[in-house]
């Protein structure tokens, strides 16, 4: 059983960038650059505040504010290890004055409104996690990859949730799985969300879908 190179090395590049990363983190991944950048390409112009729900290492608020030079954020994860390991990347690439990383569970964010709400959350059926390649069910976080029975539990807790911190027509940028997009698109018409963008991967699935909040 082989650990995971970016483990071993401690970096992983993303956005073309060298991102910190341990066992305490998912190790970034080439298809949530994609999502980064349709993000990119919709703000471009705009001053935006982002709050990102399950932040991991950082790499995407740190990304997305790396390119958007006017606008703040704010990531959360209910890990301290995992919120060391982005206060560290935020250093590393002088963000520190437009973010900030919280250990902080969905519940307890409840004063702002955001422009944007990015989350890449546990996604994977709990019965499909010992499926998984041996590098990534034996040396990454469980806790950052069971989505629950139906792999739908936290996906479902994003969407309500920010119902009530999204600004009216702000936008909520979820990454899914593969054969999720069916379900998901339900869960956000029925809370009220407008499907505006589909994010194919590089094998054409769905894998991240941006819907803004209507009155």
């Amino acid at each position: 059983m082989i650990e995971p190179i970016a483990y071993i090395l401690k970096k992983k590049e993303f956005w073309s960038r060298s991102f910190f990363v341990n066992s305490n983190t998912l190790i970034p991944r080439p298809e949530t650059e994609l999502m980064v950048e349709k993000i990119v390409k919709i703000f471009k112009t705009k001053d935006i505040f982002v709050l990102d729900i399950g932040t991991g290492t950082g790499c995407i608020l740190l990304s997305i504010l790396s390119e958007l030079k006017n606008s703040k954020g704010i990531g959360i994860d209910i890990s301290s290890k995992t919120i060391q390991v982005a206060n560290t990347n935020s250093k590393r690439h002088k963000l520190t004055q437009r973010t900030k990383f919280y250990k902080r569970s969905l519940d307890e964010v409840y004063h702002n409104k955001f422009d944007l709400i990015v989350s890449n959350p546990p996604y994977i059926m709990r019965k499909d996690i010992k499926n998984l390649n041996e590098d990534i069910k034996n040396f990454e976080p469980k806790l950052a990859l069971d989505g629950g029975n139906d792999g739908l539990d936290v996906i479902k807790k994003v969407i309500y949730k920010s119902k009530s911190i999204l600004k009216i027509k702000g936008m909520l940028a979820l990454e899914i799985g593969n054969e999720q997009f069916k379900q998901v698109s339900k869960i956000l018409k029925s809370s009220k969300f407008k499907t505006r963008y589909l994010v194919r991967d590089y094998r054409k699935n769905i894998r991240c879908v941006l819907s803004t909040l209507e009155n």
